[in-house]
């Protein structure tokens, strides 16, 4: 699995206090940008940062989120690849740590697009093969 370490915002939270539910999806944004995005270009798969949307998103409260000025855990993983599209699991644990309890469950349907021709696109091998490399919990390292 990927982690992201994010450190909500104190203006995330809500008049309840705890953090709401649209700051609980830019949370989720910054992690998968981590995934996508650095992690991806560090190998080679450069063309998800030229263009990826949001087909489907899930998200499960298991108890609340709060900003307490220290990182909440995002743990990701690849939970499907199809030839157009891929499904991202991810686990929000309430702090940095692995035994932190889980705040929030949530996936989310990705689709690659083409930018510049206004419509989805299929999934390239370089993107095939990071994405397996993250699929089912892996950590990363290409399945040779």
């Amino acid at each position: 699995m990927f982690v992201s370490e994010i450190r909500p915002r104190w203006s995330d939270m809500d008049a309840f206090g705890h953090i709401n539910h649209a700051s609980t999806v830019t949370l989720l944004e910054e992690a998968r940008v981590d995934l996508l995005f650095h992690e991806a270009s560090l190998h080679g798969a450069n063309d998800m940062a030229a263009g990826v949307v949001i087909a489907k998103l899930s998200v499960n409260y298991h108890e609340p989120l709060f900003a307490t000025g220290g990182s909440v855990r995002i743990e990701l993983s690849v939970r499907e690849i199809r030839g157009a599209s891929f499904i991202l699991d991810y686990v929000v644990r309430s702090g940095p740590k692995e035994t932190d309890s889980v705040a929030v469950t949530a996936s989310t349907t990705l689709a690659p697009f083409d930018l510049v021709n206004g419509k989805p696109r299929r999934i390239t091998d370089a993107e095939r093969d990071f994405l397996a490399a993250w699929h089912n919990g892996g950590n990363g390292v290409p399945n040779v």
